[in-house]
């Protein structure tokens, strides 16, 4: 009896010694970036935001909320049974040809989750590009909506600033950015996020890496402010050892806010007090839920983080390309219409691939997702 225990303790310990060999293996691949290192490092440890070896957020900003845990999330997960996960029909979608836009013509394309093309002032902008199909180290695994992958890299133009909100994988694209690398200009990301880069091919002279509440000129009177977010980042067993941001974008015409992940707390009024308001907020509104309601804001509160930004407009994104959270697909849509019956902000709901025109504040939209499966 004993051997037989014995020789079923071994055979475990060998198949956990070849998966943990086999995943070691696995993560250096180039997908996963690299851990910041040398100057680059020396410059975190001296952020007034990193301590204790990785950067943390303003406010105390638990993984999860009080009477949940990470078993119980997973458990949650492995059984889950949310209804409409998945949109069973295509998501509707226009498709702009970009290549052939006129310079003089501002508006704004969104691809799906949080990646967006912006053409305003003559400059062509681009946010968090995922076209890969996936939103995982694993390409089988979260894979786009049906309907949603309208665009690839291919149907990118030059890009004069591409902006980085942090590392996640449904926000930095390991294929998306390598291909798109000879038509960006120039890159702006958090402070970290830039090893990935560079480690990928991006020459250090294509980029700006910002910590909180650093700034810099562009040109043509375009500048770009580093904020605050509420969220984390990482893209292996380690996080936090990148920043994770949010940006106000000034250009000679309009005063944006680019979101990125984050839930809500106080940094959202100081931002509206700090600038003044914006022309046009964009803010992360999808793969929530109350039990990590600390790093994902919930629709009734996206809408309070844009009364308290001031903003005269609001697109909300993060929904209708990957299911990252146990809500329906249209979720998000729904719960945030319904939420600004009471807020009566003036929210933008286009299709993936509809032209938003930047300087039209009459433009209508309809409620697309109405009547989808």
């Amino acid at each position: 009896m004993k051997q037989t225990i014995k020789k079923i303790l071994m055979i475990l310990i060998f198949i956990l010694a070849v998966f943990t060999l086999t995943v070691l293996i696995y993560i250096q691949q180039p997908k996963f970036g690299k851990v910041p290192s040398g100057e680059r490092l020396e410059r975190i440890k001296e952020s007034p935001n990193y301590k204790n070896g990785s950067f943390q957020n303003l406010s105390h900003t638990p993984d999860l909320t009080e009477g949940a845990n990470f078993f119980t999330v997973l458990w949650k997960f492995i059984y889950n049974r949310t209804p409409r996960l998945i949109p069973t029909d295509s998501v509707p979608h226009e498709k702009t040809n970009l290549l052939s836009l006129p310079k003089h013509e501002e508006i704004l394309v969104w691809f799906g989750h949080s990646s967006y093309f912006m053409q305003i002032d003559g400059k062509r902008i681009l946010v968090d590009p995922v076209f890969s199909g996936s939103a995982s180290p694993l390409s089988f695994a979260i894979r786009s909506f049906p309907g949603s992958d309208v665009y690839k890299t291919e149907d990118i133009p030059e890009i004069d600033y591409l902006f980085i909100t942090h590392d996640h994988w449904d926000h930095l694209d390991y294929q998306t950015v390598k291909k798109l690398e000879p038509r960006v200009k120039k890159v702006i990301c958090a402070l970290g996020v830039a090893a990935h880069l560079e480690y990928w091919g991006y020459p250090p002279e294509k980029i700006i890496e910002f910590d909180w509440y650093e700034s810099a000129d562009l040109d043509n009177g375009f500048s770009v402010h580093a904020l605050p977010a509420r969220h984390f980042s990482g893209r292996g067993f380690r996080r936090n050892l990148t920043l994770w941001a949010s940006y106000a974008l000034q250009t000679p015409s309009m005063r944006i806010f680019i979101g990125g992940d984050s839930g809500y707390d106080t940094h959202f009024a100081q931002i509206g007090e700090k600038f003044g308001g914006f022309d046009l907020a964009i803010l992360e509104n999808g793969q929530y839920n109350t039990q990590w309601k600390y790093i994902h804001a919930l629709p009734k509160e996206v809408l309070q983080a844009a009364m308290d930004l001031q903003a005269k407009r609001i697109l909300p994104v993060h929904s209708s390309k990957f299911a990252l959270a146990l809500h329906s697909w249209d979720d998000p849509w729904i719960r945030i219409s319904e939420a600004n019956e009471t807020f009566n902000l003036k929210l933008l709901t286009p299709l993936i691939g509809q032209p938003v025109l930047l300087k039209d504040s009459i433009q209508v939209y309809s409620r697309w997702w109405e009547g989808l499966n």
